[in-house]
């Protein structure tokens, strides 16, 4: 596309929000009539530049463009989709989940396009779709081809319509695994040498999109981090000797854990992971934190993110990066897959935001950790968090003192601020519940042996330092003793995330 504007701010529909969203009372449930008056407010109140309609695990308003422009006509003709303002569908991924919403999503990008065309709109309001979980250049294919199929289908069956699609969307690579982002130039190459043999052209541009949420949850939050700097500095090399522009995309939430976004971090992330070209601002950021502290971190991304240079990882650095990874992952799985069945509860208790499919079923897909079955990552996070044991603690003591002095410098240089993220993660912790713990499952004693080596490789002693800290602790010991009161652990798993600014 030519004059293609790339969106440094992407709102998503997350479920991390502690609170109620500013613009509705409410408990912080957001139902899907709800979400397309959700993203007018994002688009035109927050100065936010695109948002995420998510169809993966959810259930999804099919009406939103009819809704958006019928509603707001005013402002869309002004604003106009696809071209100032942007909405962008996360598809549904057929390999891990039942492909129906597949086809109404493709369907309506399709319709839109018609809807547009006949309010005499000049831009396609959809364009531009998300595959998650992607990890073969042949899924973003498929759904390519697939796309065009039903394009030209459409047009032959519907013969009523004198209107011509267009038959053509480009697709956003959602990378999600620590192995994958490491290894993002194989897929990238192969999926530009399909485009190319399949389309007779390169793709004008793509915007590879990093999970820094997930892939914690899988691995821990070293790893992702260290797996996104390797990924950004491919992401560029591969690039410029491909001739297609690149676009990064970095979908983090406002914990540590999940990658730090949050209106009180905006510098320093922008600092940490220079050169991604779209930030997620997912519901913790704009509705935990005061509202003029939320538009003033969204205008400075969209101000600071085009410029933002990437960190180039140099050829000798990728050995030693890689067995950092390992080491950590390594010491993250065995810990954890030792305390799941405790943490079962919590990850239970964790409220909903938003209307989204059972995470186990006909219709959903799960994640796994061995013979364990894994939460979403905002219920890890939100749980362990609220708990007293931020998860960014799991391993990462007994790791850290493994590591030798070149492996130390090497951290340090490409996780520029790993020693304030892990002192931040550290005021939430709660010593006495991990040893109230460690009574009925001895393994805990593991965490209390990573908290008290980080702390010596830090030097620091983690604990709470403000008064809303030391409340959150007091709330933590509480939560611990209502394990078995569902609806009370609800309660304080969402009082200590409004003391965090952040669900999970």
């Amino acid at each position: 596309m030519k004059n293609r504007i790339i969106p440094a701010t992407m709102a998503t529909q997350h479920p991390d929000n502690a609170n109620g969203p500013f613009w509705e009372k409410g408990d912080g449930f957001v139902s899907v009539s709800e979400e397309p008056e959700e993203c007018v407010v994002c688009l035109r109140d927050l100065d936010v530049q695109e948002y995420m309609w998510d169809w993966e695990g959810k259930y999804a308003d099919e009406a939103v463009i009819e809704k958006l422009f019928s509603n707001h006509y005013k402002y869309f003709r002004k604003n106009l989709l696809g071209k100032d303002k942007f909405l962008t569908f996360r598809l549904p991924n057929v390999w891990k989940e039942k492909g129906y919403s597949l086809i109404r999503a493709l369907m309506v990008i399709l319709t839109s396009e018609d809807f547009a065309h006949d309010l005499a709109f000049k831009s396609r309001p959809l364009f531009e779709a998300i595959l998650p979980m992607t990890e073969k250049a042949e899924q973003l294919m498929y759904i390519q081809k697939s796309f065009q199929k039903l394009a030209r289908f459409k047009a032959k069956v519907f013969s009523h319509s004198t209107n011509s699609n267009t038959d053509y969307v480009e697709i956003i690579p959602l990378i999600e695994g620590v192995e994958d982002q490491i290894h993002v130039k194989t897929l990238l190459s192969r999926y530009i040498a399909l485009h190319e043999k399949f389309f007779h052209r390169k793709p004008a541009y793509l915007r590879p999109f990093l999970a820094r949420s997930d892939p914690a949850l899988n691995s821990g939050f070293v790893p992702n981090v260290l797996a996104n700097k390797i990924a950004l500095s491919d992401i560029y090399e591969f690039g410029k000797k491909s001739g297609v522009h690149m676009h990064p995309i970095i979908g983090a939430g406002s914990l540590i854990f999940r990658g730090g976004v949050s209106p009180a971090r905006s510098e320093k992330f922008v600092r940490e992971y220079g050169g991604v070209r779209t930030v997620t601002v997912q519901s913790g950021f704009r509705y935990d934190y005061p509202l003029h502290q939320v538009k003033k971190a969204i205008n400075y991304f969209n101000k600071a993110l085009p410029k933002s240079r990437v960190q180039k990882v140099e050829k000798k650095d990728y050995p030693v990066l890689l067995k950092i990874i390992e080491t950590f992952s390594k010491a993250y799985h065995s810990t954890l897959a030792e305390l799941l069945e405790d943490m079962n509860p919590f990850f239970q208790a964790v409220p909903k935001r938003r209307e989204r499919r059972q995470h186990v079923g006909f219709l959903a897909y799960q994640r796994h950790m061995g013979k364990s079955s894994l939460p979403r990552a905002i219920n890890f996070t939100a749980a362990w968090y609220s708990l007293g044991v931020p998860p960014e603690f799991i391993g990462l003591g007994r790791s850290l003192k493994s590591l030798d002095k070149n492996e130390i410098e090497i951290l340090k240089k490409y996780y520029i601020h790993f020693k304030d993220d892990v002192e931040e993660a550290g005021r939430y912790i709660n010593r006495e519940n991990i040893r109230m713990l460690g009574k009925t499952n001895g393994k805990w004693q593991a965490i209390m042996e990573d908290i008290e080596l980080a702390g010596e490789f830090l030097g620091v002693r983690f604990g709470p330092k403000s008064n809303k800290e030391m409340l959150h602790r007091s709330l933590s010991f509480q939560l611990l003793l209502q394990r078995k009161n569902r609806a009370e652990m609800s309660r304080l798993i969402t009082e200590t995330g409004k003391l965090r600014r952040s669900l999970g």
